[in-house]
């Protein structure tokens, strides 16, 4: 059971496909939210089972019908959120298996009957294969995902990507605005891409706060970007980000997806530890003031504070330069 959001989502989709590589009879079913499920929804042998979450109780009576008369091996509650909990409780199972104590928030351990084994420090990824740990599945070799998308998404990236050329994605709206880089910022670099010759496109959901930011940087930019913003599927989406160069995104889901398909992914952050939330396969490639925000705020480094631990400040983002960004984008347009 993992309902959100399309990073969480992606996390969990090598955590699934671990499963799958290793125990090719399982049955898996998956709970997850009406907007994630349009990613994954093409994933082979996987039940999904939309909890709308805007239905209210409605959703849950929905969910017990969808599972009425079963009762599963393992129900893994990936999912602290009180809601989450709540509606798991219509979903029998043998093992109820969640978070170890520490990870455990909003009761999320009286919903369990098994937890996961402890892990300091652990990005969420790694904390979703404790899960796979717990159910005694083999590791597998290599870190995997597998997210199908249809022959017609796939086509109408490549033809996008044909007429764009090389180009680096932007993707810079964030759920929240406060961990949005600036806008005239993020249009420096921008530039500072096309005038390497390397295009630069923009995307991004259909929210208003996406629009407004991608509006915001093409009113600064000197050099016009094409804007992709609000404009594509999910799956059209991943496709764009696995044809691209390079990807610079705060903390979004895209900067998730990018990892997903294997493109490098320049990540922006200053309110949550990269460590524990950085785009998976390229935290090195991070640009973070998480640290110096974090002790400045609690008087303390991040290691003396509880995992997960969250800066706050509207203006946290500025703190991240456009020459510190520059120095992480020099080597794919060099």
């Amino acid at each position: 059971m993992r309902l959100s959001a399309i990073g969480d989502v992606c996390h969990a989709v090598a955590m699934v496909t671990r499963i799958q590589s290793q125990w090719r009879d399982a049955d898996i079913t998956w709970v997850i939210g009406k907007v994630e499920y349009q990613l994954v929804k093409l994933m082979p042998n996987v039940r999904f089972i939309i909890f709308d979450k805007s239905q209210g109780k409605a959703a849950v009576e929905s969910l017990k019908a969808a599972v009425a008369g079963e009762t599963f091996d393992a129900l893994l509650m990936m999912q602290v959120a009180l809601r989450a909990n709540m509606a798991s409780r219509v979903i029998k199972a043998k093992q109820r298996i969640g978070f170890d104590w520490s990870r455990s928030k909003e009761l999320h351990w009286l919903f369990a009957n098994k937890r996961v084994a402890a892990t300091k420090h652990a990005h969420v990824l790694e904390g979703f294969m404790d899960f796979a740990d717990a159910l005694g599945v083999p590791k597998s070799e290599t870190l995997t995902w597998n997210i199908p998308v249809t022959p017609e998404d796939a086509r109408w990236a490549e033809k996008q990507a044909k007429a764009l050329g090389k180009y680096v994605v932007i993707s810079p709206a964030a759920s929240k605005a406060e961990r949005n880089w600036l806008p005239q910022r993020y249009a420096s670099i921008a530039d500072y891409i096309q005038e390497s010759g390397v295009n630069v496109i923009l995307c991004g959901g259909p929210g208003e706060l996406d629009r407004k930011t991608a509006d915001a940087i093409k009113a600064e930019v000197k050099h016009p970007v094409k804007d992709f913003t609000g404009q594509t599927s999910l799956h059209q989406l991943l496709m764009l980000l696995k044809h691209a160069h390079l990807v610079i995104a705060p903390d979004t889901g895209p900067a998730h997806m990018a990892t997903t398909v294997g493109t490098p992914v320049i990540g922006l952050y200053a309110h949550s530890n990269p460590r524990r939330t950085g785009p998976y396969q390229n935290l090195e490639r991070v640009v973070s003031v998480y640290d110096e925000c974090i002790e400045v705020q609690k008087g303390k480094p991040w290691k003396a504070l509880p995992w997960g631990t969250r800066a706050k400040g509207s203006e946290l983002m500025e703190k991240i330069s456009v020459e510190m960004v520059k120095q992480k984008v020099e080597p794919f347009i060099a």
